[in-house]
Formats: structure tokens, C-alpha cells, sequence
């Protein structure tokens, strides 16, 4: 009795983590494996709006993981093979927080100098990169927008950052193979476990006997 306890202890761990998330959730098939991903929608609303707005579109369908450091992060969704570069919706605005470190294991959006020029390029973290976070509102110190996590398939993100890499023009660290992007799409997720309906009161019988009729 106390083993199945445990079990549907741990079951219901796992599930509230995953298939009971109340934030987006997004599987990213990759030519060297898949990532399942929770988004923080409720911390990065615009980013997360952003990122499903090309997720939907299937606009990342077939680009690459064009960039590769391991202990560091990947970069990807921004190039088709060959390194050529997608056209993006417009940029968003940064929503980089204290509350949202670069840990290892999160997604960001990749950008330039400008702290408000993401558009669809976005990192996994191999590692806590505390010099990627936000720290005051002014350049160089506000850091990258973390919008997601890993919940699946990390051992993923970790082989493609540990690939042979080089360089190509104007881009470093390059896989010498591609790693594709085949796909990345919302995860169907189930409902929560609807509350069990309140039992009706029972209606106690009296226990005083009725009075006999003269």
C-alpha cells in the first residue's frame, strides 16, 4: 500500500510539471532528437506570444541550430541550410527580469546590441550564464529574455552542443553537420483532473418513534 502511494505520488508530480502545466508547452523535433519545452507565458507574455506566432506558422519548420558552444548554449531558428537567413516579423520588446535568470536548461531569445531587437532566434542554456542575465535598465547589464524551460529530451540540447564546429563568413561555431529543426509545435496537453462532484448530505432518519394514533 505505501509502494503505490509513492507512486501516485510521483505520478502526480511528473504530471503537474508536464501534462497539467497551465503555461504552453512545445515539442522540438530535431534531427538529433526531440525537446519538449514549458513556456513561460505567464512571466514573458509578448516573448512567449512572439515565439507561438512563428511555432504556429511553422515558420521554424526545416531551419537550423546554426550556432554551437558547448557548456554554453545553441542557437537556432533564425537560417535555412546553407546559413540563409529567414525573413522575421517585426522585434519585440525586451522582457529580460531578475525574476527570469539564464539558468542552464531555459530558452532565451537571441539578439543584437539592441536590448529590443529579437525577432525568432532563440538559445538553449548548457550552463548557468549568469553574465546573460538582467541586472539594471541600462546597456549592457539588461541581459536576454528567458521565456521557456526544458522539461524533456535536455540530453538533447547537451549532444548538439558538444558537436565539431566551424566557421563559415561572418559566423563562428557553426556545426560541421546541420542540426535541423524539423519541427516545433504545441503540445496537446490534458485537462486537469476535474474536482469529484460534493457528496449530498444524507438525511438521518429520526431515531424518536412516531406517536401511535389513539
Amino acid at each position: 500500500m505505501k509502494l503505490f502511494k509513492h507512486s501516485m505520488a510521483l505520478l502526480l508530480a511528473v504530471a503537474s510539471s508536464y501534462a497539467f502545466a497551465s503555461n504552453p508547452v512545445v515539442e522540438i523535433k530535431t534531427n538529433q532528437g526531440t525537446i519538449v519545452a514549458e513556456l513561460f507565458e505567464d512571466k514573458a507574455p509578448v516573448t512567449v506570444k512572439n515565439f507561438l506566432t512563428y511555432v504556429d506558422s511553422g515558420f521554424y519548420n526545416g531551419t537550423l541550430f546554426h550556432r554551437s558552444i558547448p557548456h554554453f548554449m545553441v542557437q537556432g531558428g533564425g537560417f535555412a541550410p546553407g546559413l540563409k537567413q529567414k525573413p522575421t516579423q517585426a522585434p519585440i520588446k525586451n522582457e529580460a527580469s531578475p525574476s527570469l535568470p539564464n539558468k542552464e536548461g531555459t530558452l532565451a531569445m537571441a539578439r543584437t546590441n539592441d536590448p529590443d531587437s529579437a525577432t525568432s532566434q532563440f538559445f538553449i542554456n548548457l550552463n548557468d550564464n549568469k553574465h546573460l542575465n538582467y541586472y539594471k535598465p541600462e546597456p549592457g547589464y539588461i541581459g536576454y529574455a528567458v521565456f521557456g524551460k526544458v522539461l524533456k529530451g535536455y540530453e538533447v540540447a547537451e549532444k548538439m552542443g558538444s558537436v565539431a564546429t566551424h566557421s563559415a563568413g561572418a559566423f563562428e561555431d557553426v556545426p560541421d553537420r546541420d542540426i535541423v529543426i524539423e519541427s516545433i509545435s504545441r503540445v496537446a496537453q490534458a485537462a486537469p483532473p476535474a474536482a469529484a462532484p460534493a457528496k449530498k448530505p444524507v438525511k438521518k432518519k429520526s431515531s424518536k418513534k412516531k406517536a401511535s394514533k389513539a
